[in-house]
């Protein structure tokens, strides 16, 4: 709607004819019910006015669930590229709920948390409702243009769990290669591997992966943390949190460092590199930079970055911000918020003009909600 007179411009609906939003599946994280709820992706050169790609979840007169990926017009809501496209997939693996040797999409059985990622392909990633089996982590690719399906990938296929939200944020994009970046949630992990250090099941649960999108989408590096599978089998994922890319760096000897960071359940700051993540080790962690104990809560939201800067609001925890040098975070917060936040923590986000005058702003969850604001460069005042 217009902001000087407030008149709706154009409302639409993605039900289909005689379907209802899902409900809830008798899961409180997304109730009463469900129909979309990751946040969508807008392309302004696509279609006449620009393209808004969203993804809906609906139930029909007969109890089916559905899902679909949409493009609307920005202009006018009318759908484009003849969509909508139903979501379907499937993938080579005996997991969970497996047939045949390849486990199948089941649209009821999953919910659309992490927010779209476009390329030219738009990609969506899954997770479960309240972890309720069976189900395994998928992310799945459209082509923007046909909204034809263009890249299916599943990172538990021989396992279970390992889904990706993140608590809404979206997966990360390096940009130039097209590399995606996300944190997974607890699931199952292979500690045996192949002769390129990949788990030898193909099962990525509980890690810091780094998607390759051509020919198609596959893991081309990880980090594992050394107690992966303590941690997946107590719910304490690195998948809480949100995977962040860094601008490229410049460290203390001259060497450009391409790096991407987040945290979760664990309450530790992971920054990779994203040239050479570590993969695993039972014994270490071999990762670019790891801080311990400088949040002091789990980590439902990505971090924000502005000016050398990078900001985590963990919950029950202030919003701790850590300054950049040498291409490395700062061993402790250079600043913090006078006042914690409750469950969920904090998301933050900036607005600046340019690299002057940048605020943080964080909402406050509560009995009475409240919105925040911060200097990015104090967080004390």
């Amino acid at each position: 709607m217009p902001a000087d007179s407030g008149a709706v411009l154009w409302k639409t609906t993605t039900l289909g004819s005689g379907e209802s939003p899902s409900d809830d599946h008798g899961c409180g994280q997304i109730t009463p019910q469900i129909g979309i709820t990751a946040t969508p992706v807008i392309d302004r050169s696509r279609g006449p006015n620009g393209a808004m790609y969203v993804v809906a979840m609906s139930k029909d007169g007969s109890g089916g669930y559905h899902q679909r990926v949409h493009a609307l017009d920005v202009t006018t809501g009318a759908e484009l590229f003849n969509g909508p496209t139903e979501i379907t997939a499937s993938y080579p693996g005996n997991g969970v709920g497996s047939q045949n040797d390849r486990v199948t999409f089941d649209p009821g059985q999953y919910a659309e948390r992490a927010s779209l990622l476009l390329g030219g392909v738009v990609y969506t990633a899954r997770t479960s409702h309240c972890d309720i089996m069976p189900y395994t982590g998928w992310v799945i690719g459209y082509d923007a243009n046909t909204l034809q399906q263009a890249s299916v990938l599943n990172v538990t296929p021989n396992g279970q769990q390992g889904s990706i939200w993140m608590s809404g944020a979206g997966p990360a994009s390096d940009g130039a290669s097209m590399s995606i970046y996300f944190l997974d949630a607890n699931g199952t992990f292979d500690a045996t591997f192949n002769a390129q250090e990949m788990p030898i099941n193909g099962n990525f649960g509980n890690g810091f992966l780094k998607l390759g999108t051509s020919p198609t989408l596959s893991v081309t590096d990880y980090f594992e943390p050394s107690n992966t599978v303590q941690e997946s089998s107590i719910d304490e994922d690195l998948g809480s949190g949100g995977a962040m890319v860094l601008p490229d760096l410049t460290d203390a000897g001259g060497t450009v460092r391409h790096l991407a960071g987040g945290a979760g359940k664990n309450s530790t700051i992971y920054v990779v590199n994203r040239d050479s993540m570590g993969k695993f080790d039972s014994n270490a962690d071999h990762i670019y930079q790891e801080l311990v104990g400088q949040i002091s809560g789990p980590m439902f939201a990505a971090a924000a970055y502005f000016n050398n800067t990078v900001y985590f609001g963990s919950i029950g925890d202030s919003i701790k911000a850590f300054m950049i040098t040498n291409a490395a975070l700062s061993a402790t917060p250079t600043s913090q918020t006078a006042n914690p936040f409750g469950s969920p923590g904090a998301t933050p986000s900036i607005s600046a003009n340019g690299t002057a005058n940048g605020i943080l702003w964080a909402a406050e969850n509560g009995t009475i909600a409240g919105l925040r604001a911060y200097d990015a460069t104090n967080l004390g005042r």
